[in-house]
C-alpha cells in the first residue's frame, strides 16, 4: 500500500499514512477534525545512469545507421 501525505485544514498538522487508494480521508489525530486534506507529493525515485529518456532509450537506429 502506498504512503500518502495529509494536512489538517483546521490545525495544520501534517501526517504520512499508509492507505489504500479508495480509503476515506482520515480524521486528524491532533485536533480530531473529521477529514484531512490529501497533499500532492513528489515521487521518491529518480532515474539514474545512462539509457533513459535523455539518451533516447528505446529508440532503435534506422536501418543502415550505426
Amino acid at each position: 500500500m502506498p504512503i500518502y501525505e495529509f494536512r489538517c485544514p483546521k490545525c495544520g498538522h501534517d501526517a504520512e499514512l499508509i492507505r489504500k487508494m479508495d480509503d476515506p480521508l482520515p480524521p486528524c489525530p491532533e485536533c480530531s477534525a473529521p477529514e484531512m486534506d490529501k497533499l500532492i507529493s513528489t515521487p521518491n525515485f529518480a532515474l539514474k545512469g545512462g539509457g533513459w529518456a535523455r539518451d533516447n532509450y528505446g529508440l532503435k537506429p534506422a536501418k543502415g545507421d550505426k
